[in-house]
């Protein structure tokens, strides 16, 4: 793991916001592309941890992580996973509060399948995010620039 790598040459930071040369060249440009996982709240994330404390960020994620478990639960029609990640992952935990809110008021009002559940839920999170100006896409690399890089 190159983020180990460079802890280990590097005071053995536990966060890399802890490092004298944060941020360093490897947080050039880090949001323009994401791999499987989403870089693009990368560098805000780390700032928020050091503004708010460990705790208090990882009590955030804690919260986060229960939403997502019960958007996967309830209302993943087996083809939303990775939509669900995206979007817990990019919108603030606010903003996630109020859509389940709003997910939850409008599947409760009527007799949906799952795959009914899934179309509001998508639809909701979809409309939260448009109004923050989030796209909830990977912004992959296109095959024919990525070459053969390992």
């Amino acid at each position: 793991c190159s983020i180990a790598r460079c802890s280990l040459n590097h005071e053995r930071v536990e966060y890399c916001f802890l490092c004298r040369e944060y941020p360093c060249e490897k947080y050039a440009g880090i949001e323009v592309l994401d791999s499987f996982i989403v870089h693009r709240n990368q560098k805000k994330d780390l700032e928020k941890m050091k503004r708010i404390g460990r705790e208090a960020y990882q009590t955030e994620l804690h919260e986060k992580m229960n939403i997502l478990d019960l958007l996967l639960s309830e209302y993943n029609d087996g083809r939303r996973k990775s939509f669900y990640c995206l979007a817990v992952n990019l919108l603030e935990l606010h903003d996630l509060k109020s859509v389940m809110e709003d997910i939850e008021s409008e599947v409760r009002s009527n007799q949906l399948t799952v795959g009914g559940k899934a179309k509001i839920a998508v639809r909701i999170l979809e409309a939260m995010a448009g109004r923050r100006n989030i796209h909830l896409k990977l912004h992959k690399k296109k095959e024919k620039e990525a070459g053969t890089e390992d």
